[in-house]
Protein backbone atom coordinates (compact mmCIF):
# COMPACT_ATOMS: atom_id res chain seq x y z
CA UNK A 1 0.00 0.00 0.00
CA UNK A 2 2.81 2.72 0.81
CA UNK A 3 4.37 1.95 -2.83
CA UNK A 4 0.77 3.17 -4.38
CA UNK A 5 0.23 6.21 -1.94
CA UNK A 6 4.29 7.05 -3.23
CA UNK A 7 3.22 6.60 -7.19
CA UNK A 8 -0.03 8.65 -6.29
CA UNK A 9 2.12 10.90 -4.91
CA UNK A 10 4.59 11.53 -7.52
CA UNK A 11 1.96 11.16 -10.29
CA UNK A 12 -0.47 14.02 -8.14
CA UNK A 13 2.83 15.75 -8.16
CA UNK A 14 3.82 15.53 -12.17
CA UNK A 15 -0.06 16.47 -12.98
CA UNK A 16 0.37 19.53 -10.39
CA UNK A 17 3.95 20.62 -12.35
CA UNK A 18 2.00 19.86 -16.19
CA UNK A 19 -0.90 22.07 -15.13
CA UNK A 20 1.57 24.91 -13.59
CA UNK A 21 3.05 24.66 -17.19
CA UNK A 22 -0.19 24.99 -18.74
CA UNK A 23 -1.16 28.42 -16.88
CA UNK A 24 2.23 29.23 -17.70
CA UNK A 25 1.14 30.44 -20.77
CA UNK A 26 -1.47 32.40 -20.19
CA UNK A 27 -0.89 36.18 -20.25
CA UNK A 28 -2.28 39.54 -18.76
CA UNK A 29 -2.46 41.30 -21.99
CA UNK A 30 -1.79 44.62 -20.38
CA UNK A 31 1.53 43.21 -18.85
CA UNK A 32 3.99 41.24 -20.10
CA UNK A 33 4.17 38.77 -17.63
CA UNK A 34 2.33 35.19 -17.66
CA UNK A 35 -0.16 34.99 -14.67
CA UNK A 36 1.32 32.70 -12.92
CA UNK A 37 4.57 34.70 -12.24
CA UNK A 38 2.79 37.31 -11.78
CA UNK A 39 1.15 36.23 -8.56
CA UNK A 40 -2.37 36.01 -9.87
CA UNK A 41 -2.06 32.52 -9.16
CA UNK A 42 -3.03 31.70 -4.98
CA UNK A 43 -3.41 28.44 -5.50
CA UNK A 44 -3.79 25.11 -7.20
CA UNK A 45 -5.23 21.54 -5.54
CA UNK A 46 -5.67 18.71 -7.57
CA UNK A 47 -8.22 16.11 -6.05
CA UNK A 48 -7.88 12.13 -6.45
CA UNK A 49 -10.59 12.14 -9.86
CA UNK A 50 -7.94 14.48 -11.37
CA UNK A 51 -9.85 17.77 -11.20
CA UNK A 52 -8.09 20.91 -10.50
CA UNK A 53 -9.52 23.99 -8.42
CA UNK A 54 -7.69 26.88 -9.04
CA UNK A 55 -7.60 30.03 -7.05
CA UNK A 56 -6.65 33.60 -8.83
CA UNK A 57 -7.29 36.99 -8.02
CA UNK A 58 -6.31 39.68 -10.39
CA UNK A 59 -4.38 43.29 -10.05
CA UNK A 60 -7.56 45.29 -9.01
CA UNK A 61 -10.75 44.47 -9.14
CA UNK A 62 -11.81 47.06 -11.65
CA UNK A 63 -9.19 44.87 -13.95
CA UNK A 64 -10.30 45.46 -17.88
CA UNK A 65 -9.68 41.37 -18.20
CA UNK A 66 -11.65 40.19 -15.18
CA UNK A 67 -14.22 38.70 -17.76
CA UNK A 68 -12.21 36.67 -19.36
CA UNK A 69 -8.52 36.04 -18.10
CA UNK A 70 -10.09 33.10 -15.37
CA UNK A 71 -11.71 31.29 -18.60
CA UNK A 72 -8.52 31.65 -20.02
CA UNK A 73 -6.61 29.88 -17.31
CA UNK A 74 -9.39 27.00 -16.61
CA UNK A 75 -8.59 26.10 -20.47
CA UNK A 76 -5.76 26.07 -20.40
CA UNK A 77 -5.98 23.60 -17.25
CA UNK A 78 -8.70 21.82 -19.29
CA UNK A 79 -6.20 21.07 -22.08
CA UNK A 80 -3.39 20.32 -19.88
CA UNK A 81 -3.22 15.71 -19.98
CA UNK A 82 -4.24 14.23 -17.61
CA UNK A 83 -6.92 16.46 -16.20
CA UNK A 84 -10.37 15.59 -15.83
CA UNK A 85 -12.29 18.82 -15.04
CA UNK A 86 -11.03 22.27 -14.14
CA UNK A 87 -12.75 25.44 -11.89
CA UNK A 88 -10.92 28.54 -11.15
CA UNK A 89 -12.22 30.76 -8.75
CA UNK A 90 -12.06 34.24 -8.31
CA UNK A 91 -10.94 36.34 -4.91
CA UNK A 92 -9.38 39.43 -3.89
CA UNK A 93 -8.49 38.12 -0.25
CA UNK A 94 -5.71 38.99 0.02
CA UNK A 95 -5.07 41.66 -2.03
CA UNK A 96 -2.51 41.68 -5.58
CA UNK A 97 0.68 43.22 -4.20
CA UNK A 98 3.85 43.84 -6.11
CA UNK A 99 5.16 41.45 -3.51
CA UNK A 100 3.25 38.12 -4.78
CA UNK A 101 5.36 38.46 -8.44
CA UNK A 102 8.24 36.17 -9.05
CA UNK A 103 11.57 37.45 -8.72
CA UNK A 104 11.83 37.23 -12.63
CA UNK A 105 8.90 39.33 -13.26
CA UNK A 106 9.90 41.58 -10.64
CA UNK A 107 13.15 41.84 -12.83
CA UNK A 108 11.40 41.79 -16.23
CA UNK A 109 9.15 44.72 -15.50
CA UNK A 110 12.03 46.66 -13.71
CA UNK A 111 10.92 46.56 -10.34
CA UNK A 112 14.56 45.01 -9.11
Amino acid sequence: MMTTEIINNATNQALEDDVIESIKQVYDPEIPINVYDLGLIYKVRLDPDDRVFVTMTLTSPNCPVAGILPSQVESAVMLTEGVADARVELTFDPPFTIEMMSEEAKLELGFL
